[in-house]
């Protein structure tokens, strides 16, 4: 099987969660012998001009966007792994997304700063907005995890993007010959069961279709797979469902680039990239080369 990702595009701004974004991504492009562009955005200068000094406009600019540039240098030496660099001026999100796309990437790795309020909800500003602009994969790294390929779940509710997703957790599955689980969640709770059982019965046999739909597509590509099923609030039981499994990646599909979710990216997987204790793959439509 060819590599699973042959050219990384890691963006950093020197924070902690970013330097461990970039040494996972180094680890794995070792391993899979892919390229690595390290990106560092700085805002556009909104200062007074005439106070500066054009002359000294371009140092005032470059020269934190050089700082982080060499450090990143330095991490990626230490890992003995060649990167290439690019600094660029504007909104971050907007720049990850066409250098990704301008320099042919086929994943985008981020990191994950913590888990305060805020960023349970939100994620990040910059992170919700890559993953819903690109057509590309994403990978977001917590800051205190490792990016491992022992014990993979797949988070599936069997639509288009959630089959592009299974796709390619079956080939990671295969590639490392790992273990592999299909987690379909029914959205129940208490007050709906009571109400409507048949209704509840009815969900938790469509979760368990789903989930038995991808144990069967693993079993044709050779891969052992695991179907589960879960009531309850979706990301939660996606979280919970990790834990149990060990996982260490979660695989979830992206739904889509229209209206909010441009923005918002869909309230589990934003939930889920900010609880989950290890890495969250976000799966976009296409296949795995």
């Amino acid at each position: 099987m060819a590599e699973t990702y042959r050219k990384i595009l890691v963006a950093y701004d020197g924070s902690p969660s970013a330097r461990n974004a970039l040494e996972q991504a180094c680890r794995l492009a070792k391993t899979d012998k892919s390229w690595i562009k390290v990106l560092a955005v700085l805002p556009s200068y909104e200062g007074d001009l005439e106070l500066i000094g054009v002359s000294r406009i371009g140092e005032t600019i470059s020269g934190p966007g050089q700082t982080l540039l060499s450090e990143a240098k330095a991490i990626a030496d230490a890992a003995d792994v060649n990167v290439l660099t690019n600094m660029a001026q504007g909104e971050p999100y907007e720049r990850i997304v066409h250098v990704a796309e301008d320099e042919n990437c086929d994943l985008i790795v981020m990191g994950r700063r913590g888990r305060t309020h805020i960023e349970r909800e939100l994620v990040g500003g910059v992170t919700a907005r890559v993953i819903g602009h690109t057509n590309k994969d994403v990978l977001v790294v917590p800051k205190t995890a490792s990016i491992g390929w022992d014990n993979i779940l797949l988070a599936t509710d069997g639509s288009t993007y959630s089959q592009a997703a299974e796709k390619k957790a079956i080939a990671i599955t295969q590639k490392w010959r790992a273990r592999l689980w299909a987690l379909a969640v029914a959205y129940t709770n208490d007050e709906f069961s009571a109400l409507a059982p048949e209704a509840a019965s009815e969900m938790v046999n469509q979760a368990a279709a789903i989930a038995g739909a991808v144990k069967k597509a693993a079993a044709v590509a050779g891969v052992t797979c695991e179907s589960i099923v879960r009531e309850g609030e979706t990301y939660a039981a996606v979280c919970a469902a990790a834990k149990e499994a060990n996982a260490s990646l979660i695989v979830m599909g992206s739904h889509g680039r229209k209206g909010l979710t441009r923005l918002l990216m869909g309230s589990v997987t934003e939930h889920v990239i900010g609880l989950s204790d290890c890495p969250v793959l976000v799966s976009h439509c296409g296949p795995i080369s």
